[in-house]
């Protein structure tokens, strides 16, 4: 049985990854009833969510949801008890209310005795913020469907729940986002249990986060420990989970500091939403486990921008651009890890995505109007603008045709250095993404290498290679390459023509020890052209450099070497030349195709690499080259 489910599986989403492929080519309508698209994708997730759960009432663990890809039952998808409750409101169909109901009565089952749940199959426990918010949030809504004493069970659960949160939740016990979630679950659970306790708890959580903000109003807090505080920016955490968790706290309490503060970093990280609703979080900490439209484990971006969506018209339309990005990625009613889902994996992806994505579009779904709305440009719409974020080292890129992200963010933890999950970022001032009007990626970032930090989350894949484009090279001492410099220089200079960003600094090894090259790195945009031009400095060794430029697969592409400067990158619909147009160094083809996918996002290339020729009586070497959009 379980072949002809895999077989039947592979089938419905080999459909869906050759639609997929076709979506970036997307238009925007000029409006939209927000209310009702997100519904529409709602239902289409919680069916699928109800079609994993357990409804057998002899079973030991009736109402859990089963994973398929993991064989575990998370606790964490008991948090679907909160959209299955909205899917009711939204079909009047009584099967997402017993839903729901089902699998509120298995979660308060896996309840600990200090009142915490465990992140199944992990012992981590600070997940019990989501359960405790989404539990709260629910209850209102199915109040009148319950008996006095299954309320009495339900507030009991709540309570258990928010007054371990109140014991245990600081920013030494856990990243930023979930205190940041926690002051939305406290806030919540005062509406239903009147504790003073809860309130002062959100408030004291709450401004404590925003100390946290830095100059550009990116929220610090997600990575590892310096004398016990935790540092580090990561843009998916912030918009997926924090921003809304602080945004619901404040409209829940009233509390306009931190409302004003939430609007200030939310139209900052909106810049990062590209034209297609991808989130781009290519360059944070935790970019290990962004999936294009968001983070695997985490919320998502909905409700960030819902919340002021009446006031901002511009964040409605974020929503809905990032709804589409979801939708784009849903094959078989499970929303997967990326375009190329199913040429890498051969069976359903984790529930994970499915179900915390269900949250965001349900939290959005109750604040929206059920009227149409004009759909506004968002920055990435505006064409030919750069913008260089002090606090990040980091610049984003318009042309007329590309918007590119392009990083040498500097964060280190310094205390597990090479053994810690936020270091394989990449950096160095490689681009992380580069998206083109009407194709989509052309170029993306993965993790530097790939390990499985979270085995619940991240799966197994075997050997692979990068994304991110990169110089590198390896030797007797090690590998080293740009992506593991995070000392980089980097400058943003724009002209009336030409945007222009470099990058300096050293090739160096996991240990972010220097092997004796140094580099430049240089891209040059125009409206049809990306020029990248790469300067090496051999100060004590002279080791073979290759230059690794992935080009993101898309159905139907070929890569035609025309000579040993030149490639021709053929889809269906467009043509790219790949030209070198200074310095010694010859394209090679079809080295390691097989190696350049990754989970995270889920997405296959085709590389190109350049290998560099020694110098010859001089210490430094220059070669130029260019990818340009052919008519």
């Amino acid at each position: 049985m379980k072949l002809i489910f895999l077989w039947f599986f592979n089938l419905l989403v080999f459909v869906q990854f050759l639609s997929a492929q076709n979506a970036n080519q997307f238009s925007i309508p000029a409006e939209a009833n927000l209310k009702s698209e997100f519904s529409n994708t709602l239902i289409e997730l919680s069916d699928r969510i109800i079609a994993n759960q357990i409804t057998d009432e002899k079973d030991n663990n009736f109402g859990a949801i089963t994973c398929p890809h993991c064989n575990v039952l998370h606790t964490r998808a008991a948090e679907s008890v909160y959209p299955f409750a909205i899917s009711y409101l939204i079909a009047n169909d009584k099967k997402y209310l017993n839903a729901s109901l089902i699998l509120a009565d298995w979660l308060f089952a896996q309840q600990e005795k200090n009142g915490s749940w465990k992140e199944t199959p992990e012992e981590w426990t600070g997940t019990t913020t989501d359960q405790v918010l989404m539990l709260a949030l629910t209850y209102p809504l199915i109040e009148k469907y319950i008996s006095p004493t299954k309320k009495d069970i339900w507030k009991n659960s709540i309570k258990k729940g928010a007054d371990y949160l109140l014991r245990i939740m600081t920013p030494e016990f856990a990243s930023i986002n979930y205190c940041a979630t926690t002051t939305a679950s406290l806030a919540s659970v005062y509406k239903i249990i009147p504790d003073s306790n809860y309130l002062l708890k959100a408030k004291s959580l709450a401004h404590r986060i925003i100390s946290k903000m830095d100059s550009d109003f990116f929220i610090q807090g997600e990575g590892g420990r310096e004398n016990k505080n935790k540092y580090g920016v990561d843009l998916g955490y912030n918009l997926e989970m924090s921003l809304w968790g602080l945004g619901l706290y404040a409209e829940l309490t009233n509390d306009d500091f931190v409302k004003e503060m939430v609007i200030e970093s939310i139209n900052n990280h909106l810049y990062f939403i590209y034209p297609d609703g991808m989130l781009d979080n290519s360059w944070g900490i935790r970019s290990n486990k962004w999936t294009i439209y968001g983070g695997a484990t985490s919320d998502g971006v909905i409700l960030s921008f819902m919340l002021y969506a009446d006031k901002f018209p511009v964040f409605a339309s974020a929503a809905y651009r990032n709804l589409l990005s979801i939708r784009n990625n849903i094959q078989n009613g499970y929303l997967t890890y990326g375009y190329h889902h199913s040429l890498i994996f051969n069976d359903p992806p984790c529930i994970y995505p499915t179900f915390t994505k269900a949250k965001s579009i349900a939290m959005g779904y109750q604040r929206a109007t059920d009227s149409s709305i004009n759909l506004e440009k968002i920055p990435s719409n505006n064409k030919n603008w750069s913008k260089h974020f002090e606090t990040l080292n980091l610049d984003l890129v318009r042309t007329k045709n590309y918007m590119t992200t392009i990083s040498s963010y500097g964060y280190k933890d310094y205390e597990k250095r090479e053994n810690s999950k936020y270091m394989f970022r990449p950096s160095g001032g490689s681009i992380c993404n580069l998206w083109i009007d009407g194709y989509g990626l052309l170029q993306a970032a993965s993790s530097t290498e790939y390990h499985r930090w979270e085995p619940m989350s991240f799966p197994e894949i075997g050997k692979n290679l990068p994304l991110t484009p990169r110089i590198e090279y390896s030797d007797s001492i090690g590998y080293f390459t740009n992506l593991f410099e995070f000392d980089a220089h980097q400058k943003l200079l724009q002209d009336d023509s030409t945007i222009t960003v470099t990058a300096q600094g050293e090739l160096r090894d996991r240990r972010w020890l220097a092997g004796g090259v140094s580099y430049s790195l240089i891209h040059r945009f125009t409206d049809n052209i990306i020029e990248k031009e790469i300067i090496l400095t051999y100060h004590d060794s002279c080791p073979d450099v290759k230059i690794i430029e992935p080009i993101i697969f898309k159905d139907g592409m070929t890569l035609e070497k025309i000579d040993s400067k030149n490639v021709l990158i053929k889809t269906p619909e467009n043509k790219f030349l790949f030209k070198i147009t200074q310095g010694n160094g010859e394209i090679i083809l079809n080295r390691n195709n097989d190696l350049f996918f990754s989970p995270y996002p889920a997405l296959k290339a085709l590389p190109i690499y350049i290998d560099i020729s020694k110098p010859i009586d001089n210490y430094k070497t220059d070669i130029k080259y260019q990818i340009s959009i052919i008519d």
